[in-house]
């Protein structure tokens, strides 16, 4: 028992220490402080400290940002998994800007931005991001135009499961589509009017009515029922081990992707049978 013990001990006080390396430790540079990463799954790719774009005698301002990542900040938005804590920042023309990404997930997160001048940003873009609990800054310097600029998380599905926000430069050239809580929603919560529920219960009536129950009984309705009592575990078991997130949050993203299809193939159905029953014209 001591023996176990005193390993246990020793592998704590590795993790302490090999945790207090990394810390300290700074993060490696490649392409002359274009492209900047460590070990602990920080990058920041494209940082610009001080070449003005074109046009641009001095920095207008200095603007600090600090944003946080993680599905908890997608909450307020139905349809969404991940979010940021913001979704829009306001700078001038000719502006540095620097940015604090705060990643409070278990996966990887990015802020990246595009429409950069190529002369100074790789591939047009600023990008920082951060692997697990942690955070990670870099600076940037926005053109003198007066635009909006993207900015999203370019992990696979992150910016279309809410990751989305925008940079207005200026005036701006007006907001993006799918902001969360600036633009309209790409997704509808479920029976506000125009939502994919309430499009289901009026697909399903106008089907019914048109002499077309036959097709939503029998084996539709027990596929309600199987999906309905397994999706639970499905999709706890893989919001858990793949994205990071509870199972119940997986499971009412999926369920509203699933159920959008369902509708549109009600919407088809319906259209058919009325298409097959309305008298020919002669």
């Amino acid at each position: 028992m001591k023996v176990y013990l005193k390993w246990m001990v020793v592998g704590v006080f590795l993790l302490v220490v090999q945790s207090a390396i990394t810390a300290e430790m700074p993060m490696m540079n490649h392409g002359g402080g274009k492209m900047l990463m460590d070990m602990s799954g920080r990058m920041v790719m494209g940082q610009n400290t001080d070449k003005l774009p074109d046009g641009c005698r001095k920095i207008s301002e200095d603007v600090k940002i600090t944003v946080h990542a993680g599905h908890k900040y997608a909450k307020p938005y139905p349809g969404t998994i991940f979010g940021y804590s913001e979704h829009q920042w306001k700078v001038k023309p000719c502006a540095r800007v620097t940015v604090t990404l705060v990643n409070d997930d278990n996966v990887r997160h990015q802020w990246m931005l595009h429409g950069l001048p190529e002369d100074l940003y790789p591939m047009e873009m600023f990008h920082i991001e951060v692997t697990g609990p942690g955070d990670v800054t870099g600076t940037f310097i926005v053109p003198k135009e007066h635009k909006t600029y993207l900015v999203h998380c370019d992990i696979a599905q992150h910016t279309e499961k809410g990751m989305k926000a925008q940079l207005i430069v200026g005036n701006g050239s007006g907001d993006l589509p799918g902001i969360p809580g600036i633009s309209d929603p790409l997704v509808k919560d479920d029976y506000s009017p125009g939502g994919f529920g309430h499009r289901m219960v009026s697909s399903l009536q106008n089907a019914i009515a048109n002499g077309g129950s036959a097709i939503f009984s029998g084996m539709l309705v027990l596929g309600f029922v199987a999906a309905i009592l397994g999706a639970p575990y499905f999709f706890r078991f893989l919001g858990e081990r793949i994205f990071g997130m509870s199972g119940k949050e997986v499971s009412a993203y999926f369920f509203d992707r699933i159920m959008e299809l369902v509708c549109y193939l009600i919407d088809l159905i319906s259209a058919l049978i009325a298409m097959i029953r309305s008298p020919k014209k002669t």
